[in-house]
């Protein structure tokens, strides 16, 4: 008579006792598994049943660029809250100390910008299309900025918010990369 296996606490729902469903992965890239008496209603916006849902850790990704301070690899990594930034990966954190081991060189990244081919209705400048690291779009004018010092925008504030039904079509603009920190605004 075959032995049975007990199922592991990373196999079993922490809250109801019951297996574990199949690991799915999300619109942003993170990994989840649900628990098998639970689901998620897109309608309603709300779980259904158990809702217990265990998160990975997104693994980080090596990048083919070097760190400005010290030479080494910069890999890609995504905080547990899904914001994105780029680091040195001579550098680990140490949670005991609370401070950086090795090289600490991070560069946040906001999200991306594709350029368009439509004017800013108030200054005349181009549009630019910019999308979040949670995936929400928006156009906005190609001259705008953050003044993190005075906590103000720079140049023109024209932002208008898309829903999704009016995201445009991948051809209606040209690839674009990646936007980070604005820059600093010119003494």
């Amino acid at each position: 008579m075959p032995k049975e296996e007990k199922k592991t606490e990373e196999e079993i729902c922490l809250k109801c006792g019951a297996p574990l469903g199949e690991i799915t992965v999300t619109k942003t890239g993170r990994k989840l598994q649900r628990c098998s008496k639970g689901s998620w209603d897109p309608e309603t916006k709300k779980n259904v049943g158990c809702d217990y849902v265990k998160w990975f850790p997104v693994e980080p990704e090596e990048l083919d660029e070097k760190c400005p301070k010290c030479g080494s690899k910069l890999i890609l990594q995504t905080t547990r809250f899904g914001k994105k930034m780029k680091k040195c990966s001579a550098g680990t954190w140490d949670s005991t100390t609370k401070k950086v081991v090795g090289c600490d060189y991070v560069e946040w990244i906001n999200g991306t910008t594709e350029p368009l081919d439509e004017d800013c209705p108030e200054c005349g400048a181009k549009l630019v299309l910019f999308t979040t690291n949670a995936g929400k779009k928006m156009k906005k004018c190609s001259t705008a900025g953050w003044d993190t010092k005075k906590r103000k925008a720079t140049g023109c504030t024209y932002v208008y918010w898309l829903k999704p039904d009016e995201y445009p079509a991948k051809e209606n603009f040209d690839s674009g990369g990646e936007e980070f920190l604005p820059p600093e605004p010119e003494k």
